[in-house]
């Protein structure tokens, strides 16, 4: 129980400690500048390429299962792109940018723990929470949705082309809109918005708290991938199933 508290607590504390010390101190913007490029420009080509590779793989899967029941693949192909809009596209873009990004700011972080860098840095009338967490949360609410929006991107149009010349099926039909609605757009837009802030959450609290050595420093890095993917997952369920009762 207690470590069931420690994964939805710690990181609720996180975000109270950043946002009382960014408004008393600001947020340092050029530091916050400098993560979101961190995060978006050396997460795209994993996300956008990863994305890729999980579109094409899906519309492999529904060819064989539509080959049994309905013969042609291009009739799944605009409940596929809702499903993309709005489920996948943005938990596994959330998933593989915590894989990139949240290893990073929990090694940064741990790293400057172990060091001795984070005490020096409050010796110096410096706050860690308002230097150095809030410009990897803020990094992170921007940054993630802009990278689950070109992930969609990358699997929408990888499904049309293996639809279209693997399959000889109109590679248009996976990018017919019309089962989306505002709803799938704002369900996907808070599943984005929610893993970006979870993300660097997750990797500060699992790195500020390393102690030791080098070996403090690898288990943080592992506790902040598990905690900011298992956080992802946990965030696409509950904004699935609430978006799911206020349409019933």
């Amino acid at each position: 129980m207690s470590g069931v508290r420690s994964f939805f607590g710690a990181p609720v504390v996180m975000l109270a400690r950043t946002v009382r010390a960014s408004t008393r101190d600001g947020v340092p913007w050029r530091e916050s500048l400098a993560q979101l490029h961190e995060l978006g420009g050396r997460s795209v080509w994993l996300v956008m390429s990863g994305m890729a590779f999980f579109g094409a793989v899906l519309v492999t899967i529904a060819n064989s299962q539509a080959r049994r029941f309905v013969g042609n693949v291009a009739v799944l192909g605009p409940a596929y792109f809702e499903l993309l809009i709005r489920e996948l596209g943005p938990a596994v873009s959330a998933l593989l940018t915590a894989s990139r990004a949240g290893a990073a700011h929990a090694a940064e972080l741990s790293t400057m723990s172990v060091n001795e860098q984070v005490e020096a840095l409050e010796m110096s009338a410096g706050d860690p929470y308002a230097d150095l967490v809030a410009p990897r949360v803020f990094a992170g609410v921007v940054g993630v949705p802009l990278l689950c929006t070109l992930g969609t991107i990358a699997a929408t149009l990888s499904a049309a082309a293996v639809a279209q010349f693997a399959f000889g099926v109109d590679g248009r039909a996976f990018m017919d809109p019309r089962y989306v609605d505002g709803w799938d757009l704002l369900a996907a837009f808070l599943k984005a918005a929610g893993c970006g802030l979870y993300i660097p959450l997750a990797a500060a609290v699992a790195g500020l708290k390393a102690r030791g050595g080098a070996e403090a420093v690898g288990e943080a890095t592992t506790d902040g991938v598990v905690a900011a993917s298992l956080g992802c997952l946990l965030i696409d369920l509950a904004v699935s199933l609430a978006f799911q009762l206020l349409r019933l």
